[in-house]
């Protein structure tokens, strides 16, 4: 439409209201009332709504901005999360260098790294795997995938039962990565140990930690709902849950790539410790952006609504 015509309609659109209002108190005529009505509403549309943005926006608008201002507007309790999954990882590193045989308690029971291993068996494991065809690691992928997707599921959807299983599995989580750790140390493997996990450990560790902080967050909603019901609490968790869980999913794909074919390969210790650097380069700024978009918007709406 011209400049001109959006004018007429604005226009056209202030009288129509005011005969509605007029209509509405000085006659009984359904049929007049309910046309005006139905006028009116078809060009509020028009003046008010956004046009629906494509898909494909939608998806950009989602990956450059979205997810991350989502994770920002609950970051509190993504860092309480973190907090506690690290917490966990210290006491269990704590407790099995203090008594390798709390490892047996800690770790899964199919895991064969266990305390007694010797370092060229956990090197060999460490390596295990290189020379797979790209099928099998494909197949590896979606195995990890599926794994860490259900273990992330869990700790968000248990968030609803007043946080507190949600709250045991962050814990539980960490500690088995302590754990592991301690086995690797005390047999004298740090550098190759860690250029395994990191490349992938730094994105599934995250995405990990961030579905433990969604859970944090229901259970926030079901215990101190504050002046809402909980269903409503809830309700408005949710909202930022959603795109959390989003890109949760995307992160974990990513994690399950990178652990089978990147660490599955004959890559040396430096190139890994160097991706692993990149990914959490690319993560901090990622989220850092976010946090600047969402305290700018903050600071507009703050700025906007002072008389």
């Amino acid at each position: 439409m011209s400049p001109g015509e959006l004018s007429r309609l604005d226009l056209l659109y202030r009288q129509t209201t005011v005969h509605l209002a007029q209509v509405s108190t000085r006659t009984r005529d359904l049929s007049l009332l309910r046309y005006l009505n139905d006028l009116t509403a078809s060009a509020h549309a028009v003046i008010y709504l956004r046009p629906k943005p494509s898909v494909l926006t939608s998806a950009w608008t989602f990956v450059h901005a979205g997810f991350a201002r989502a994770v920002v507007r609950t970051l509190r309790f993504h860092a309480i999360a973190g907090s506690l999954f690290f917490l966990g990882a210290l006491l269990a590193y704590f407790a099995v260098k203090h008594d390798p045989s709390a490892a047996y308690a800690l770790l899964p029971a199919m895991e064969s790294r266990q305390p007694g291993s010797t370092p060229e068996q956990l090197l060999e494991s460490l390596r295990s795997g290189r020379n797979l065809g790209s099928g099998n690691k494909f197949f590896f992928a979606s195995f990890l995938f599926t794994h860490n997707l259900k273990v992330g599921l869990m700790a968000l959807a248990t968030g609803i039962l007043a946080a507190v299983p949600c709250v045991i599995l962050i814990i539980y989580n960490g500690m088995i990565l302590g754990a592991f750790t301690a086995v690797h140390h005390d047999s004298g493997i740090y550098g190759e140990y860690w250029a395994w996990i990191l490349p992938h450990g730094i994105t599934e560790i995250g995405a990990i930690v961030l579905c433990g902080g969604i859970g944090l967050s229901l259970g926030r909603a079901i215990v101190c709902p504050g002046i809402h019901s909980r269903s409503e609490s809830l309700r408005r968790a949710g909202v930022d849950a959603a795109p959390v869980i989003i890109g949760v999913g995307v992160m974990l794909f990513f994690a399950a790539l990178i652990e089978s074919y990147l660490r599955q390969s004959n890559l040396p210790t430096w190139a890994r410790f160097a991706f692993a650097g990149g990914t959490f380069i690319f993560w901090a700024g990622y989220f850092g952006r976010g946090w600047m978009l969402e305290r700018a918007e903050q600071s507009h709406v703050r700025d906007s609504v002072q008389p």
